[in-house]
């Protein structure tokens, strides 16, 4: 039985992106030998969108956006503006080596 999503993010600068996610994002890890990190995310979802092309593409989502922008701002972290979609309020972060990382508050409801 599949119990989750795990999600790989390329980048040209692995270290930078593992050290930018652990101290400035602040998301929670492990390590698995030779200092290699796995970032353990409590919850996932999975979605199917329309698309012309195909692509995948790594979310992260949160339940109080303003308040983590706060507590990653303050490490750090620079964030676009907001944008309020339909379906939740949204920004994006740089991901060193890598391009924009979005972050969104759902309005939607999650089971």
């Amino acid at each position: 039985m599949i119990r989750g999503v795990h999600a790989v993010l390329h980048t040209t600068d692995a270290t930078a992106a593992r050290d930018f996610l652990r101290d400035k994002v602040g998301l929670p890890f492990h390590t698995e030998g030779d200092g290699w990190l796995v970032f353990d995310i409590a919850e996932g979802a999975l979605g199917c969108h329309p698309s012309d092309r195909v692509s995948h593409e790594v979310t992260l989502y949160c339940d109080d956006l303003d308040a983590t922008m706060k507590e990653a701002s303050a490490r750090g972290v620079e964030f676009s503006a907001i944008v309020e979609e339909d379906w939740g309020r949204v920004t994006t972060f740089k991901l060193p080596g890598g391009g924009p990382v979005r972050l969104y508050q759902p309005t939607y409801r999650r089971e």
